[in-house]
């Protein structure tokens, strides 16, 4: 079977944010000995009732002839309860929740006027007999879009590590003990495998994410597997979607990432936006153990300075939003995990809770006009080198970046003082 190389994509606010491969969250077996690593995922969720629509956007990296993704399921899924969505749709759920950057700009300080802003987002199926004879029932198999499906129920894990390992694949150490785990909890096995055939004739360079929908009073994401083929820490992103309000995590702190705060205007110019927001998230992580930040909480029906346009009501029914005239509530988190600090699946529970949030950081342009007054000189000489300093402290705190070398960076605009003929207003000065 020919190898093949799947496009690795970055997500951020027109710039690279975080470039890294994302992934499903449960775990990757390849039919080779190169390893496959999860490094980090995204994921759509919708909840409302018992009902739950789960995307999951897949982009790995690494080589392998052929593959398998492993997922717990809750209940064995139907076929129509399984399909393919457009990576286009997720990418603006992503735009539109991003972290976004607000650009103000000085008026003539000789001719003062409101501060004016402007938004800127640089931005082939096993052998049943023998999963048979290994204890192992393949409740179901369909090929949707690129993928051919099997729903697997076993009633011990050593079983479907065995008929996994019969079928060539290379499962990733301590698959068994977390797959015991989820078979005490009567959990049943999504198994997505590319069907290669297929996914040549569809034209696409990536594969496209999956969507599955169930019914269960449960609100959880498994994580666990997902650690088992990673390499190091692994960044998750969480879109919930519920109508009622906020989602949060009940078995971990979820706090907000620091937020409306003043950068040096260099940030735009030298195009370190992407650089900034992740040496800031890298910082916060550090600082704080076993937490999820919130980068993103609002009514979808309205927003203020959008970084993207609202979606529209077909991508919210794309993604799974199936309730007309009633607000949708978007909640990003974002977390980075690996089995120490995160050992147990993330659980939710939607609230009342209806306060937005943003991540927002604003760069503030000086004026770079003549200014010919006095007003002019108290604005170059006191005002600017003043929130300059302001600037530079915030950026070096937020980032651990060293103050000499964002001051070099950063520099002050150089103007000539201006002098008046008028006595008075030289004394005054």
């Amino acid at each position: 079977m020919a190898r093949f190389f799947i496009l690795l994509t970055t997500f951020l606010l027109g710039i690279s944010l975080i470039s890294s491969a994302q992934a499903f969250y449960g775990f990757y077996v390849g039919k080779d000995d190169k390893p496959l690593f999860n490094k980090s995922s995204q994921v759509v969720y919708v909840r409302d009732g018992d009902r739950n629509i789960i995307t999951m956007v897949n982009n790995y990296k690494g080589e392998a002839k052929d593959f398998a993704l492993v997922v717990p399921v809750p209940t064995l899924l139907k076929k129509d309860e399984i399909r393919i969505i457009n990576n286009a749709t997720i990418q603006r759920l992503d735009d539109y929740s991003a972290p976004r950057l607000v650009e103000y700009h000085d008026s003539d300080p000789c001719q003062p006027s409101e501060t004016t802003y402007e938004l800127s987002i640089t931005p082939p199926a096993p052998v049943v007999n023998k999963a048979e004879q290994l204890g192992v029932e393949i409740e179901a198999k369909y090929t949707v879009g690129e993928y051919d499906i099997l729903l697997l129920s076993a009633q011990e894990s050593k079983n479907l590590v065995t008929f996994l390992k019969s079928e060539g694949y290379q499962l990733p150490a301590g698959a068994e003990r977390v797959i015991s785990r989820y078979i005490k909890q009567d959990m049943k096995f999504f198994i997505a495998k590319i069907n290669l055939t297929v996914f040549v004739e569809t034209g696409y360079t990536k594969l496209r994410p999956i969507q599955i929908a169930y019914d269960s009073k449960r609100f959880i994401l498994p994580i666990r597997l997902g650690t088992l083929n990673a390499k190091g820490e692994q960044e998750l992103f969480v879109y919930a979607l519920a109508r009622k309000g906020q989602v949060k995590i009940t078995n971990y702190r979820t706090i907000k990432l620091p937020t409306n705060r003043e950068l040096p205007s260099y940030i735009k110019k030298k195009k370190l936006f992407g650089k900034f927001y992740k040496d800031m998230f890298n910082t916060q992580a550090k600082k704080y153990n076993k937490v999820a930040f919130l980068e993103y909480a609002w009514n979808m029906s309205h927003c203020d300075l959008c970084g993207a346009k609202p979606l529209t009501n077909k991508e919210l029914k794309e993604l799974g939003v199936f309730w007309k005239d009633d607000p949708v509530y978007l909640s990003r988190l974002h977390l980075r995990y690996d089995k120490k600090k995160f050992p147990e699946d993330l659980m939710f529970q939607i609230t009342a809770d209806h306060s937005t949030f943003q991540g927002s950081y604003a760069l503030h342009h000086a004026f770079t006009g003549a200014a010919q007054c006095i007003a002019g000189n108290k604005y170059f000489h006191k005002e600017l080198p003043k929130r300059f300093k302001e600037e530079i402290k915030t950026l070096a705190e937020l980032t651990n970046w060293k103050i000499k070398d964002i001051r070099k960076q950063q520099g002050i605009p150089k103007h000539n003082t201006y002098q008046t003929d008028d006595w008075i207003e030289r004394i005054w000065d």
